[in-house]
C-alpha cells in the first residue's frame, strides 16, 4: 500500500486571487516583506496497490481526470510504501 500527497498549484500564466487577497490582508496586519503569495492545495490519500508503476498511473489519473483542472493547474507527486496499523505484511 502506498500513501500519496499531491500538490496542485495554479499555473504561474494564471493569476491567483486568492493569493492576492492574503497578500492584501498580511499588509493590513503590518506584514510588509511578503511578496508574490499562491495558495495551493495539498491532497493525501491512501493506494490500496501494492506495484509502485501501477500505483503512480492510478494517481497520475486521478490528480488529471479529477483533481486539477489541467487548463489552469500542474500537480505533483509523492507515494511512499506504508503499512496501515494493525495490518501484517503480506
Amino acid at each position: 500500500m502506498f500513501k500519496a500527497k499531491v500538490l496542485i498549484k495554479r499555473r504561474p500564466s494564471i493569476l491567483d486571487p486568492q493569493g492576492v487577497a492574503v497578500e492584501k490582508g498580511a499588509q493590513h496586519l503590518g506584514i510588509s516583506n511578503i511578496k508574490n503569495t499562491r495558495i495551493g492545495k495539498l491532497i493525501e490519500f491512501d493506494v490500496d496497490l501494492t506495484d509502485r508503476t501501477a500505483a503512480e498511473k492510478e494517481v497520475n489519473d486521478y490528480c488529471s481526470k479529477l483533481l486539477s483542472n489541467p487548463i489552469m493547474e500542474d500537480y505533483e507527486f509523492t507515494l511512499s510504501e506504508w503499512i496501515p496499523s494493525g495490518e501484517e505484511v503480506k
